[in-house]
C-alpha cells in the first residue's frame, strides 16, 4: 500500500487549516472572512507567511489577490494554482481555504524534497470568491483573467460603499487594474470541497472534475389580477400564483430530463400576500445550471416557452429577464487524464464528475487550461459550520496535487 503521506507534510497542512479557522471564527464554528476587511486582512498575512515559509516570493495585486511566486528552471509558462479564503456568511474552514494551502504546503513539501520544477509556478488566493459583501464574485479571477472592469467597481455593499472604495481603504488602485491580468500561463489546477454527495455516495475520497456548471440566473413575474377569494368563481380566475406553481413545477420535471442540469427556485415573492386574497403578482428567482452550455440553453428555452404558453392560456402578464449569464467551463483533457493517472497511482477509485458549484477556474474559460481535484465533503455539507473533509482525504488530494504538477511539469 503506498503511503500517501510520503510527499506531503500532512500535519503541517491541517495545522495551518485549523490556524487560519480561527480569523474571522464564530462563537458555534462558522467563520466569516469578506472582502477588504479586517478579517481578512489578518488572514492574508497569516497566508502570506505560510507563502514565504514555502520559498515563495509574495505580493499582492492591484485588486488585492495574494500571489505566492516560483522561478522555474526554464523560460516557460507558469502554472497556476490556488482558490480563495473569503468566505460566506458563517462558513466552513474548508471551502476555498483548502484550495490555497493545500497548494502551498505541496509546494512547501517540493522544496523540502529537493525538487525543482522547470515551469514557474504562482500560487493565488484570489480576492472574493463568493460575493458575499457586494454581491458581486469572483473579483480577484475576474482580475486575473483581464475581465474586470471599472464599472464593475461601482457596486456597493449594504452600506452603500462600493469596491473601489473598498479598494482604496485597503491601498489598492483601479488605475492599476489592468495590471494584475495573468498571461503566458499553462494551466491552472485547484483543489476543492466537493459540496456534495457524489463521492460520498460512491465511497471515493476524490474526484476528477470534468467541467464547472455555469449559472444562468432567471427573473420571473406573472401578472393576474386580485380578487377576493370568497367571491370570486374558480373559472373567472386569474390567479398569479397557480400559474407560477405549474411553471415552477414543470420546470423541475424537464430538469430531471438532463442527467448533468438543474434548475432551482431560491426566492419567490406573492403579491398582496393575503390570506383571502387571489394572488395578484408572483416574482420568484430561477438558477439553470450545466456544464454545457448548449444543454442549458435548451432548458431555458423549454421552460420560457412553458411559461409563455401557461400565461397566454391564464390570461396572466409574463416577463422574463436575465439577471446573469456565466458560460460554463470543460476541464481540459489532458489535465483531466494527469489527475485521474494521480488518483491511480495513489490506489483510489477515479469518480469523474461536474461541478455544480461555481468556481474562480471559469473565469478563466478561454484564456487558458483549467483543472479541478474534488475532496470528499461528509454528508455533502458546505457553507456550513459543519462543513468537513477528513484529514485522510486532504493528504489523498495534496499527494495527488503533487503528483499533478510533477507530470504537467514535465511536459
Amino acid at each position: 500500500m503506498i503511503n500517501i503521506l510520503e510527499m506531503i507534510n500532512i500535519h503541517r497542512l491541517i495545522r495551518h487549516i485549523e490556524e487560519l479557522s480561527s480569523i474571522g471564527k464564530n462563537d458555534d464554528g462558522g467563520v466569516n472572512r469578506f472582502s477588504y476587511t479586517k478579517e481578512e486582512q489578518l488572514a492574508n498575512e497569516l497566508v502570506k507567511q505560510y507563502m514565504e515559509e514555502a520559498g515563495l516570493t509574495v505580493h499582492f495585486d492591484a485588486v488585492g489577490n495574494l500571489i505566492g511566486s516560483q522561478k522555474g528552471t526554464i523560460d516557460a509558462p507558469a502554472m497556476l494554482l490556488g482558490s480563495h479564503i473569503d468566505t460566506v456568511p458563517n462558513g466552513g474552514k474548508y471551502d476555498g481555504s483548502l484550495g490555497v494551502l493545500t497548494a502551498i504546503e505541496v509546494i512547501h513539501s517540493l522544496k523540502e524534497n529537493k525538487v525543482q520544477l522547470k515551469h514557474p509556478v504562482k500560487v493565488i488566493a484570489f480576492k472574493d470568491e463568493e460575493g458575499t459583501r457586494f454581491g458581486f464574485g469572483m473579483i480577484g479571477s475576474r482580475a486575473v483573467a483581464g475581465t474586470l472592469t471599472e464599472v464593475d467597481l461601482t457596486r456597493v455593499d449594504q452600506q452603500g460603499v462600493s469596491i473601489e472604495q473598498a479598494m482604496k481603504e485597503f491601498g489598492y488602485k483601479k488605475e492599476r487594474l489592468q495590471s494584475a491580468k495573468i498571461d503566458n500561463v499553462k494551466a491552472y489546477v485547484e483543489v476543492h470541497i466537493e459540496q456534495g454527495k457524489v463521492l460520498e455516495n460512491q465511497d471515493a475520497a476524490l474526484g476528477n472534475v470534468t467541467g464547472i456548471a455555469g449559472p444562468l440566473w432567471l427573473q420571473f413575474t406573472l401578472t393576474g389580477l386580485s380578487e377576493h377569494a370568497g367571491a370570486t368563481p374558480m373559472n373567472q380566475r386569474q390567479d398569479a400564483l397557480v400559474g407560477a406553481s405549474l411553471i415552477i413545477a414543470e420546470a423541475e420535471k424537464i430538469a430531471k430530463e438532463y442527467p448533468t442540469a438543474v434548475a432551482t427556485v431560491g426566492k419567490l415573492s406573492v403579491k398582496p400576500n393575503g390570506v383571502n386574497v387571489i394572488p395578484g403578482e408572483v416574482a420568484w428567482t430561477m438558477d439553470i445550471r450545466d456544464i454545457h452550455e448548449d444543454i442549458r440553453d435548451e432548458l431555458e428555452q423549454r421552460i420560457r416557452q412553458f411559461a409563455e404558453t401557461t400565461a397566454t392560456e391564464r390570461r396572466l402578464g409574463l416577463e422574463i429577464s436575465v439577471l446573469q449569464r456565466v458560460a460554463p467551463v470543460r476541464c481540459d483533457e489532458k489535465i483531466q487524464e494527469v489527475i485521474r493517472d494521480s488518483i491511480q497511482e495513489i490506489a483510489e477509485p477515479v469518480v469523474s464528475l461536474p461541478s455544480g458549484a461555481g468556481h474562480d477556474g471559469m473565469q478563466f474559460k478561454d484564456r487558458f487550461p483549467v483543472g479541478m481535484i474534488f475532496v470528499r465533503s461528509k454528508d455533502g455539507i458546505s457553507h456550513n459550520p459543519k462543513e468537513f473533509s477528513s484529514k485522510q482525504d486532504i493528504g489523498k488530494a495534496a499527494n495527488v496535487l503533487y503528483k499533478s504538477i510533477l507530470k504537467l511539469d514535465a511536459n
